[in-house]
């Protein structure tokens, strides 16, 4: 097997993103909503699932077709080589989606392609029984979009959003993958200074760490296709050793997150430990409106409180317009924030340079970036 087809999927928005970081990688990609798809060699698993910082997870494609009854769903799965892909003893749940499809009962789906698969298996391996199901994991999903049907085993497991470093968190935390995405939409470099005033369990002070040393997001995690026979250990081997490699973790940080609540303080300082990266990042507890600006060209990326909750908005819009207060004698910093607070603007009194949908789970929110006009000290 030279080549694979994987799905790299992406939050609604962030797919420009998540292909720029495939590309990077090395792989030609194609975009569609909520995924980059491209074709690449399997080596790639390993890479992509330990390097992309802004991915959901890693899917490989083991085939697509048309279904339009249940007779053909279960022929054409049944057709595809699930033995190159799924050993012996694996175990293979089948999750499901019907979109705009003439198949639209998910349980039914899951059930025929479970069966067809199974059918496959016993025929290939030469068992008479069941399978026995007590291996690795190969979780497998039958998607129907417009009665096109998309067979793919999740090569993540856990989500790559689950970097494994956070050991505490607050009421709404970030998922690593966006705090990842906002820090990559942004112009900064590892040697300018990076602040979060609001920084709740630190998650965009680390994401920036971890992209200003150049370290993979995955370093120390684990995923499933780590116990796939198809997978060689010698490709996780090499993918960990380039991760390795690639690491500068002689680059030095100005990193700060600050927050009012000291609990969320001490919940960043023990997630930056796990990370990793406890002495690379200050931690303060303080108010944004004690926020002092020592050097210029800066970047503020951050995910301050939305106001959402009754009696929070006129404290929300104060600290917005202590931020703008304050960033107005700091000319050469630029800002970026996330909010779903629709008046802000209003109260940071400046317009955004740029502004970006964004959805932070369910919410929907804009990312302001205000540009900094750069000074010529650094």
């Amino acid at each position: 097997m030279q080549k694979v087809t994987l799905i790299a999927t992406a939050a609604m928005g962030l797919e420009s993103v998540v292909a720029q970081e495939v590309k990077s990688l090395g792989y030609e990609v194609t975009v569609d909503n909520g995924k980059v798809i491209f074709e690449a060699p399997l080596s790639a698993i390993p890479r992509c699932n330990l390097w992309l910082r802004t991915a959901d997870r890693i899917k490989l494609v083991v085939g697509q077709f048309k279904a339009l009854t249940f007779d053909e769903l279960f022929e054409s799965t049944k057709a595809l080589p699930w033995e190159h892909y799924i050993a012996e003893d694996g175990q293979f749940p089948v999750s499901g989606k019907s979109i705009k499809s003439k198949l639209f009962s998910v349980s039914d789906c899951q059930a025929i392609v479970k069966k067809a698969i199974a059918e496959r298996l016993k025929l290939k391996y030469g068992l008479a029984s069941k399978m026995p199901e007590t291996g690795a994991l190969y979780k497998t999903e039958v998607a129907l979009l417009k009665d096109i049907v998309t067979l793919t085993l999740d090569t993540s497991g856990v989500g790559l959003h689950k970097r494994g470093y956070r050991v505490g968190q607050g009421e709404a935390p970030l998922k690593e993958t966006l705090a990842a995405a906002l820090v990559m939409l942004t112009n900064w470099k590892p040697d300018y200074p990076f602040i979060d005033p609001f920084c709740g369990s630190g998650t965009l002070a680390i994401e920036a760490a971890l992209i200003g040393q150049n370290i993979a997001p995955g370093f120390n995690r684990e995923f499933a296709s780590e116990e796939w026979s198809l997978l060689k250990r010698k490709l996780w081997d090499e993918a960990f050793e380039e991760a390795e490699d690639k690491a500068n973790y002689d680059q030095k940080l100005d990193i700060t997150g600050s927050d009012i609540d000291h609990s969320m303080i001490e919940i960043a300082t023990d997630n930056a430990v796990e990370a990793g990266l406890g002495d690379l990042i200050n931690w303060k507890q303080m108010q944004v409106s004690d926020l002092f600006i020592r050097r210029d060209n800066g970047y503020i990326v951050s995910n301050p409180p939305y106001g959402q909750r009754m009696g929070d908005k006129d404290v929300v819009a104060a600290m917005y317009s202590d931020l703008g207060s304050i960033m107005k004698k700091h000319p050469s910093w630029s800002v970026y924030i996330i909010t779903a607070f629709e008046s802000f603007e209003k109260y940071y009194d400046q317009k955004a340079t740029k502004k970006r949908k964004l959805f932070n789970g369910f919410i929907e929110t804009n990312y302001y970036q205000y540009f900094g006009q750069k000074s010529k000290e650094e």
